[in-house]
């Protein structure tokens, strides 16, 4: 039978396994950058006024400024992703630029319309 110090010591190192890797959970989720790719045309694009493709415009330069803001290193998914997974930091850059290009040729699209319509 145990004696009561080495249960409290199990129990101890159990309570610490699971706080280890519950932070290493954590750490390794923020390690994934994932700035969002916005489909560069849209179904009704052609069909919007002229102030809601102001709007969309407006929101597609949003997605590309928050997928740059991604690409700092002092953000917490880059640092963990340095840290934990090293490929991860390239995947996530991949994934950053992809964001910021689609958001770019979003805006591109549907300034083309907007000059089409006269606006």
């Amino acid at each position: 039978m145990f004696r009561m110090t080495q249960l409290s010591t199990l129990v101890y190192k159990y309570v610490m396994k699971k706080k280890f890797s519950s932070l290493f959970l954590l750490l390794f989720i923020l390690s994934c950058a994932s700035p969002k790719v916005v489909n560069v045309y849209g179904p009704n694009d052609s069909s919007l006024s002229c102030e809601e493709l102001s709007n969309e415009i407006a929101i597609a330069n949003e997605y590309a400024n928050k997928a740059q803001e991604a690409k700092k290193m002092n953000k917490p998914h880059n640092i963990g992703a340095a840290i934990l997974f090293f490929p991860g930091y390239g995947i996530s850059m991949k994934n950053i630029d992809e964001a910021t290009k689609a958001a770019n040729e979003r805006s591109l699209h549907l300034t083309k319309i907007k000059e089409k319509k006269n606006c």
